[in-house]
């Protein structure tokens, strides 16, 4: 595989606000990566470094052996931004074509209206769709002068359920003929169909870099439902990192271990039925490393802002 971008050792700061913070992340070819994050992780920052949009503040970005802020490192480039202003007295395919003229090797209108569910609209002028059908018009866009690289920061806002499986399906054909994509969002499920690769982000900081697998089996958890009338008591064993969808005496538990979480609870001598355990999805996962990353974020604002006089261990 060919690295087609990276970031080295990369800081970007806004002000006394850190966005990014000291991130290393490489992007080969052939691939579909998923970065995933809570708001203010730092996910949109990455987008605007990688596009050129933004510089960093220390390290070093590169994409495609030069800098992204030169024009023609940026020839094999498509992206699409969180919001896109299209001109509304043009209609799709004008659009369409007008972008497409710019690129020597360029995508058919008609076989991009197709992939992309535009087909019926081609005639219909920009202003007078809808959002949903906007957001569609612009990640076409971002494939129309076949590019190698793409960058799509939240591709299926604004999309219903039936658009947004439309639009990964034209993303998997896309990844077929050689695009390799990166993908923000905040649909977990999204980053699940598509993602072969997950960079989780939070509080600027990179806290996994996996196949979905991997991340999953990097935080290790297993989901463990029963029913009790001593929740409380089960809640407090040795290996419970947190509880979830607690009603009346039915609860969730996330362990890190589940045989020695059962074994703990048939000792404790809690009574309990109904037990059911699988291991832990994206989104359970992806609340264990964040939640972890605020934390520590926390305990670093903590001992930036303490005084180092009366900074004591605990």
């Amino acid at each position: 595989m060919t690295t087609l971008a990276s970031l080295d050792n990369v800081t970007r700061t806004y002000g006394d606000v850190v966005a990014v913070d000291d991130v290393n992340l490489s992007i080969e070819s052939g691939t579909i990566l998923g970065l995933l994050g809570p708001n203010g992780a730092g996910k949109t920052t990455v987008i605007s470094l990688l596009q050129g949009l933004r510089k960093p503040s220390r390290g070093t970005v590169t994409l495609f052996g030069g800098s992204p802020a030169e024009a023609r490192n940026r020839v094999l480039l498509g992206s699409t931004p969180q919001e896109t202003a299209l001109p509304a007295t043009l209609r799709v395919g004008e659009v369409l074509d007008f972008v497409g003229s710019h690129f020597a090797s360029r995508a058919p209108t008609a076989e991009l209206a197709d992939e992309f569910g535009l087909d019926r609209l081609l005639r219909r002028q920009t202003g007078s769709l809808s959002g949903g059908q906007k957001r569609r018009l612009s990640v076409a866009l971002a494939f129309v002068g076949r590019p190698k690289l793409v960058l799509l920061d939240e591709p299926t806002t604004g999309l219903d359920v039936d658009a947004r499986r439309t639009l990964w399906d034209a993303l998997r054909s896309q990844h077929e003929r050689g695009a390799t994509i990166v993908v923000t969002s905040h649909y977990l499920e999204e980053i699940e169909a598509l993602a072969q690769r997950v960079v989780v982000m939070g509080e600027g900081r990179v806290l996994a870099d996996d196949s979905l697998v991997g991340v999953l089996d990097r935080v290790g958890l297993a989901r463990v439902r029963l029913e009790s009338g001593q929740l409380d008591r089960v809640a407090t064993l040795a290996g419970v990192d947190r509880v979830d969808e607690a009603s009346g005496t039915s609860a969730s538990f996330f362990v890190r271990d589940s045989d020695g979480f059962i074994v703990s609870l048939v000792r404790s001598g809690i009574e309990f039925r109904g037990l059911t355990v699988r291991g832990a999805t994206l989104e359970e996962a992806f609340l264990s490393l964040t939640g972890g990353a605020r934390a520590a974020a926390g305990a670093r604002t903590a001992v930036r802002t303490t005084p180092s006089s009366t900074v004591k261990e605990s």
